[in-house]
């Protein structure tokens, strides 16, 4: 996966709490197990009007002109709660949000996102008012996320700490995933493959 170490863009508020999985990709964009193309369904119900996806809501965040452009969200309390479809950071990763930032989340949701390079950060219900401040702002003002240092900087050269879990972090910082983190004992893994050959050829 893309490695994550700065992102500068702009965040769009999603005051909305308890924005569960269904919301975030609904199910009928589960029927494909492909990580591309589920930007269009991203928070379908709430941005089109119609089914299909051809009328948009002019009131839904993501439709406004100012956050089109999107590549941080900050949203309400207990962020991707719900069923454990790992649908929805593809969704999101696919629309182009790399970051996600929140006071709490929902814990598989929370884990899917490191597996595929989106970063979550947990703030304080403080720290998260101000970022909302900052992003509804709009295009002017965009948010800078540096992982190495672990602060978020606003607009207004304010500076929000967040704490991550260090081998999270450095999966991330290496754009390691799960096949990533085994490929790097490849080496190891070849080595122990040729001695159990020679040891036991008949296996």
């Amino acid at each position: 996966m893309d490695k994550f170490t700065v992102l500068e863009g702009v965040a769009a508020p999603l005051r909305a709490i308890n924005v569960d999985t269904d919301m975030i990709i609904p199910k009928d964009y589960l029927k494909t197990i492909r990580r591309t193309g589920l930007g269009k369904g991203l928070f379908a119900e709430h941005r089109f009007k119609d089914k299909d996806g051809t009328v948009e809501n002019p009131d839904f965040i993501l439709n406004k002109p100012a956050y089109r452009n999107t590549r941080i969200l900050v949203a309400g309390d207990n962020f991707g709660c719900g069923s454990s479809r790992e649908h929805a950071p593809w969704a999101l990763l696919d629309y182009g949000i790399r970051c996600v930032i929140s006071t709490s989340f929902g814990d598989i949701f929370y884990n899917n996102c490191f597996k595929n390079g989106i970063l979550p950060i947990k703030v304080s219900p403080r720290d998260l008012e101000k970022l909302f401040d900052d992003a509804d702002r709009g295009a002017n003002a965009t948010l800078t996320v540096d992982l190495e240092k672990q602060e978020i900087r606003g607009p207004d050269g304010g500076v929000v700490r967040f704490e991550i879990d260090p081998f999270r972090k450095h999966c991330l910082l290496n754009g390691l995933d799960d096949v990533g983190l085994t490929m790097v004992k490849k080496d190891k893994i070849e080595s122990f493959e040729a001695k159990t050959r020679a040891e036991r050829p008949w296996i």
